[in-house]
């Protein structure tokens, strides 16, 4: 897959301390199935400030492994998470492969380890109207906005809602309020609630991998890298 970049990043203004908030905001409707979302402009990109909480209506495959696949779940099955966190999708899900809002990603899912796939960017994926799933090139830009992926990580999360680590004040002094929804593994088992947050791309790694943000409780850093397709992990949409 092919995705285009720029070397010409607006970088944004710190907004948010403890006692002010002076970023700019916005409101998402999705006409879906009618929840709201919080926005955010962050240099010149517009962010979900919360994770997607969308459900497809169809009938999932169970295990994630499909070229076609809607599969999400609430952490631990729990409903309460699904409301605090949004939803933990697979890739396949994440990037709408089952084709119900835009062919750009349909098909690519995790069936064939030796197939990749090819698509047209940017990919609406399973993002409301109007918003798209970002690439890996897109979360960079974003990074660079906030002053590098050094210290994105303390910059990025939600100053409450996260386990404590003794070294990391966490700042979010840009009004993105990343929260530790963790991540569901291929076998069932959910991990990092409270810890870490996992945010897919829509760029691939390899025909079994895709790339992902992880910010965690311990680093003042944001991670990107590519891991298995059939997890399960939060989207934050960025508009188009």
């Amino acid at each position: 897959m092919m995705e285009s970049s720029s070397s010409s990043v607006t970088l944004a203004t710190r907004c948010k301390t403890e006692t002010e908030d002076n970023c700019e905001y916005g409101t998402l409707l999705d006409d879906r199935d009618g929840q709201t979302y919080k926005t955010v402009k962050i240099g010149a990109q517009w962010w979900m400030t919360e994770n997607l909480n969308y459900a497809y209506t169809g009938v999932p495959f169970e295990n994630g492994f499909y070229t076609s696949d809607s599969t999400s779940w609430c952490y631990d099955n729990d409903p309460t998470n699904c409301a605090k966190y949004g939803r933990l999708y697979t890739w396949a899900a994440a990037m709408d492969s089952v084709g119900e809002w835009s062919t750009n990603g349909k098909g690519c899912g995790f069936i064939d380890f030796y197939k990749t796939y090819s698509t047209t960017y940017p990919v609406r994926g399973v993002c409301p109207e109007g918003w798209h799933l970002p690439t890996q090139t897109e979360w960079n830009t974003l990074f660079t906005a906030v002053g590098g992926q050094s210290t994105a990580g303390q910059k990025l999360k939600a100053a409450s809602g996260w386990n404590a680590f003794s070294s990391i004040t966490n700042e979010d002094t840009f009004g993105f309020s990343a929260l530790p929804a963790g991540y569901r593994d291929d076998c069932g088992d959910y991990y990092d609630v409270g810890y870490g947050a996992y945010f897919w791309s829509s760029t691939e790694g390899n025909s079994s991998r895709a790339y992902l943000v992880n910010l965690f409780y311990g680093n003042d850093y944001a991670d990107l890298y590519y891991n298995g397709k059939n997890y399960g992990r939060s989207v934050r949409c960025v508009k188009d």
